[in-house]
């Protein structure tokens, strides 16, 4: 690795597992002092305990009491906040006309209240720190229709047009906000889906991953997302600010 994030703090939720494991891992590899969020305090705790200097904060991102205590925690520990990935996210999958305005509510206040007050409550110490960057997930459902996940879906449009705005208020206070927008990437919440699509698309038992091949050449991987996000965190992408990053395989370039 080359140290592009050395001497850096970032906080990153729902880094228990998946994606944002996967980031943190990435960012304390490029020299960061990581803070890796989860609302399994457990899972949160052996990412921490597999990254150099690391340390692990238990945080429900509906909880706004909690989200500023992981960023007071944050500058107490590390004296400073500089990259920002709010990632923590839940999806379930079922046809909108089946779907209760609780389960609504539910991933809308993961997904994306979770996102706004990660952000709002780490401004003031992005700010503090001279600037920094904020990198947000959201997806390519966000970009289409997408049966079975409307609720996720929406949420991260929600989430994409959220970094454009933050990009321009921010700009001059020296913080960038863009945005990762993964297509099927091989994780545990992706797979648990899995059944659900194939049987809303008549498909076969693993017919979900023949399509995957079809459509995107194969799952991707946890990796590749974590490196567009060291990007993004980085001093790489000085210039980048309100961009969208898809990152699918060629999922939605292609119609067939």
């Amino acid at each position: 690795m080359s140290d592009l994030l050395a001497n850096k703090v970032a906080i990153v939720t729902g880094a228990g597992a998946g994606i944002g494991a996967a980031i943190a891992r990435a960012f304390g590899a490029e020299g960061a002092r990581v803070v890796v969020s989860d609302i399994n305090g457990g899972a949160a705790q052996a990412v921490a305990d597999s990254i150099d200097g690391a340390i692990a904060v238990t945080t429900d991102v509906t909880d706004e009491q909690q989200v500023k205590d992981l960023v007071a925690r944050a500058v107490e520990e590390f004296g400073g906040l500089n990259v920002v990935v709010p990632n923590a996210g839940i999806a379930t999958t079922t046809p909108l006309i089946e779907t209760s305005f609780e389960d609504w509510r539910k991933v809308m206040s993961v997904n994306l209240d979770g996102v706004f007050l990660t952000v709002r409550h780490s401004l003031p110490a992005l700010v503090a720190s001279g600037g920094g960057s904020i990198v947000n997930i959201s997806s390519i459902s966000s970009t289409t229709g997408s049966p079975l996940i409307g609720s996720y879906a929406a949420a991260k449009a929600a989430v994409r047009n959220l970094t454009e705005t933050l990009s321009a208020e921010l700009r001059f206070h020296g913080i960038r906000a863009n945005a990762l927008l993964p297509g099927f990437i091989d994780t545990d919440l992706v797979k648990s889906h899995q059944q659900d699509f194939e049987n809303a698309l008549g498909l076969e038992s693993g017919g979900f991953d023949d399509l995957m091949v079809t459509k995107q050449t194969r799952y991707g991987r946890t990796e590749e997302v974590a490196a567009a996000a060291v990007f993004f965190a980085s001093d790489q992408s000085s210039w980048c600010n309100g961009s969208s990053l898809v990152l699918d395989g060629g999922f939605t370039a292609s119609l067939l």
